[in-house]
């Protein structure tokens, strides 16, 4: 159905050469540019004085939210956590699995397929995120070690060819067969990210080599320097500061990454080459408490308190509970960035790194009208995507 022409006056639209207060004018869902006043013949005025107009959110590392995980294995778990994320200013997620069985997993793609279709309520579905199973057990973190396995090519390329849906796939790149893993998510143009890895810094370029571009949740279950028979050998994280050619992503909620680290990957990598992600849970948006980690009939319990998500003995963490309204916020406050640099790493950064640019992560004639208005503090007023309005406040 065609959509009349709406115009946002009067707000500081943020636009990949800066700020700007002109007008911002979309129809049918696109982005038709910017104009000096509204147009006459527009059909919807929207008033954001005082308010900042941004690109929406994209988050490509969620497992949940609103009390609902991806892994719960319903429809409706899945429109819980888009519209409880899109509240927070996302317009575009990539649900993300955790190590589980095949049942589960196989499940997971068919639940995937119809939420896609009934989601007219909450952020996007931009396609499946793997975690796991192919991790390292002495970094898995909270992902349930009875899961954790080589990567056989007889099993990823059945699970390859049965879920067209799949974008993206964490893996250890120190497992034997790894290196043949990534390179035939590369050939299938399936973003292959290192994460949750025990590798050293040469198993981590061996993988880059093979194809794997991205790394998961980048300080959080990962490797660093160690001594082995008196010589210090690099890890993953010292890839990772060293390799330009690949992109990093972070839980920028001031917990799982200290400001001081903040501070650092930005100096040392530049934002150009950061993702925000959230990797929360189902307690994303919710009260403390005790909550399910994966699947709500078989996950793990995990208490939030104060916020932080941790494994119920509190020996690390379980995810996060941060929504990206809370990334942006925070990387202005202990990451030193401007907020044209924070949101950048919420949008444009995760579209180019998932390769859909040429659609969404920012605000340019032609692209998707995935529209956030949100004042001073980030706290969101409007979320917009393909130019309907899915929240207000």
């Amino acid at each position: 159905m065609k959509e009349g022409k709406t115009a946002i006056i009067r707000g500081k639209v943020l636009t990949p050469n800066g700020e700007t207060q002109k007008v911002l004018i979309f129809k049918d869902g696109i982005i038709l540019g910017l104009a000096d006043e509204a147009p006459s013949d527009a059909d919807e005025v929207i008033d954001a004085s005082g308010c900042y107009v941004s690109p929406g959110f994209i988050d490509i590392h969620t497992h949940g939210a609103g009390g609902a995980d991806f892994m719960d294995g319903t429809v409706e778990a899945y429109l819980t956590a888009a519209r409880m994320h899109a509240i927070h200013g996302t317009t575009l997620l990539y649900p993300t699995t955790l190590t589980c069985s095949d049942e589960v997993l196989f499940r997971s793609f068919d639940v995937y397929r119809d939420a896609r279709e009934a989601n007219t309520e909450g952020a996007q579905f931009g396609g499946i995120h793997l975690e796991g199973p192919y991790f390292s057990p002495a970094q898995a973190g909270a992902q349930d070690p009875r899961y954790l396995r080589n990567p056989r090519p007889e099993e990823y390329l059945a699970i390859l060819d049965r879920c067209p849906d799949i974008a993206r796939w964490s893996f250890s790149p120190e497992l034997e067969g790894a290196s043949a893993f990534a390179a035939e998510l590369h050939r299938r143009g399936v973003l292959a990210s290192i994460g949750h890895t025990n590798a050293t810094f040469d198993e981590c370029d061996a993988a880059f080599k093979a194809g794997a571009r991205h790394m998961t949740h980048f300080f959080s279950c990962m490797s660093t320097i160690v001594r082995r028979n008196s010589y210090r050998t690099a890890g993953a994280l010292e890839y990772g500061y060293y390799q330009e050619g690949i992109s990093l992503e972070i839980i920028g909620d001031g917990i799982h990454v200290p400001s001081t680290l903040l501070r650092m990957i930005i100096r040392v990598r530049g934002v150009d080459s950061i993702a925000l992600i959230t990797d929360s849970m189902r307690a994303a948006g919710m009260p403390d408490g005790i909550y399910k980690l994966g699947d709500i009939e078989t996950g793990q319990d995990v208490i939030v308190e104060d916020g932080v998500a941790k494994l119920m003995d509190r020996r690390a963490f379980a995810g996060s509970v941060a929504t990206t309204d809370r990334l942006v916020r925070t990387l202005i406050r202990d990451g030193g960035c401007t907020l044209l640099e924070s949101v950048q790493m919420a949008s444009a950064n995760p579209a180019r790194f998932m390769g859909i640019q040429d659609h969404k992560g920012s605000l340019e004639k032609g692209k998707d009208a995935d529209i956030v208005i949100f004042d001073e503090g980030i706290n969101i007023k409007r979320t917009i995507i393909k130019g309907k309005t899915i929240h207000k406040c």
